[in-house]
């Protein structure tokens, strides 16, 4: 039986100073398609350079941007890469080997985090960052849900092994960089709460402070990591609140 064939999928919005490292690392897949999400710098040039499978639009909800990046894969396998993450070669010999022997049909890989050069392995969790996701997955098995930001997730078959080597991510430059994307996801989460309808209450969001702060610096040992820890479990404990405040104080604008 030939090898299945793989389909390395990207979701970019304005990555060019980071989607050619992304790309370079992604030679072993048959395919590359990369979705242009409202892209206005030299992302689409230089995606263009590894692949002609682009794919230009401008979607509102993370989940509909993705969910239309997977149709466009015509690999029985796909692996989903976002533009500040890297494959390094032993995750691609292991990527190759799993869709070539897996009788399931999803897979979670393992995911080593940076802040800047640091490698930040404990404490991310509780919607601020992620030790492992579910990337590698045989095309029809995942749909993404409708949300701008943290979009539930929908699988059918079933669940295999998780790999072995971690891929790359390097989640923010710095700790600027990290309260920025505090800011815009928490943004994003309002406008979602705002058309829900059902924004929670101001005491339950206060007590998840103190629950997602310590699930992240005890339960998934951030206290490992010195300060960085502690501003993960921060954050993290700061993400329904910030939230749901902006959700019931500010006015909705995109």
């Amino acid at each position: 039986m030939s090898t299945p064939l793989l389909s390395a999928l990207v979701v970019a919005h304005n990555e060019e100073a980071r989607i050619a490292a992304c790309l370079d690392a992604l030679g072993f897949a048959d395919e590359i398609v990369v979705v242009l999400d409202r892209c206005s710098d030299r992302t689409a040039e230089i995606a263009r350079r590894y692949t002609d499978r682009l794919l230009p639009g401008a979607w509102e909800f993370e989940g509909d941007r993705r969910n239309a990046g997977i149709g466009q894969c015509r690999g029985q396998w796909v692996l989903e890469v976002d533009a500040d993450e890297r494959v390094p070669p032993e995750l691609a010999a292991e990527i190759r080997a799993t869709v070539a022997s897996s009788t399931n049909d999803w897979h979670e890989i393992p995911v080593d985090n940076y802040v800047g050069e640091r490698l930040v392995r404990y404490g991310w969790g509780a919607s601020f960052g992620r030790s492992a996701y579910a990337g590698l997955f045989r095309r029809g098995a995942k749909r993404w849900g409708r949300e701008r930001v943290h979009p539930r997730l929908a699988f059918t078959g079933t669940k295999g092994v998780r790999l072995d080597t971690p891929i790359r991510h390097y989640v923010d430059r710095d700790i600027s960089d990290m309260l920025r994307r505090l800011d815009r996801y928490t943004t994003a989460r309002a406008r979602d709460l705002r058309e829900s309808g059902d924004p929670g209450s101001f005491a339950a969001n206060v007590r998840r402070i103190f629950s997602r702060f310590w699930k992240c610096y005890v339960g998934r040992k951030g206290y490992r990591e010195g300060g960085y820890g502690f501003l993960i479990a921060l954050c993290a404990g700061l993400y329904p609140i910030l939230s749901y405040l902006k959700a019931t104080l500010e006015e909705d604008h995109p």
